[in-house]
């Protein structure tokens, strides 16, 4: 889908959803369902201090595979080996797994509470996010329609987010490990994924709505 703009600029392109699938998926999965799954074969077989040395060797040596092959280390991943070694090490000088996952479970808060206020200011927190996926030009940006998109795409990545966080702190503080890291994985992979899809179709119909 193409949208038109003025001659000087260049046509603006979202690319189809299956490619952006294929992009997405493998993120997901080092990002989201390999830590936990490492996680928890850790603490199956090596109980919870085994789980914890498992998670970062995980994490370093993603790092270290990345290195080994000449590829650039995203700042994302250095950010989140720093945040799971203090994790860890929190964690395994209490004994107390809640900590390892506690933090997480505020950060999205803080996460949900940014897109939330950010919503009626002139470049909300959520616009950025899309412009780092999908470059967009500035005069489009400004279009009332897309600013209208970027506060109602606030609105929903904010509440869903608090949904997420609040549902993730509850079952931490009143389940088992075990019970958690199921539960919460399947429940965030069906909430973000259902969410995406969602913002992903709207983003789609604005821009043919701009291209008419």
């Amino acid at each position: 889908m193409t949208v038109l703009l003025p001659p000087q600029a260049a046509p603006v392109t979202l690319p189809r959803l299956g490619a952006l699938l294929r992009h997405a998926t493998p993120r997901v999965l080092e990002g989201m369902v390999l830590p936990v799954a490492v996680f928890y074969a850790g603490l199956v077989l090596f109980g919870l201090y085994g789980a914890l040395a498992v998670a970062v060797t995980w994490v370093y040596g993603g790092i270290a595979w990345r290195l080994a092959k000449g590829a650039p280390v995203p700042g994302t991943v250095l950010l989140a080996a720093g945040t799971v070694t203090v994790r860890a090490v929190l964690a395994g000088a209490t004994g107390s797994p809640v900590l390892f996952f506690l933090q997480p479970c505020l950060g999205v808060f803080c996460v949900s509470m940014g897109f939330l206020f950010t919503a009626p200011l002139r470049r909300p927190l959520i616009q950025r996010v899309v412009t780092d996926l999908l470059p967009l030009p500035e005069h489009l940006l400004e279009h009332p329609r897309m600013r209208r998109f970027f506060v109602w795409q606030s609105v929903l990545w904010g509440g869903v987010q608090f949904l997420n966080a609040s549902l993730s702190l509850w079952l931490l503080l009143s389940q088992s490990v075990q019970t958690y890291l199921v539960v919460r994985t399947s429940l965030v992979a069906v909430l973000l994924g259902g969410t995406g899809l969602v913002s992903v179709l709207s983003l789609r119909h604005c821009l043919r709505r701009l291209g008419r």
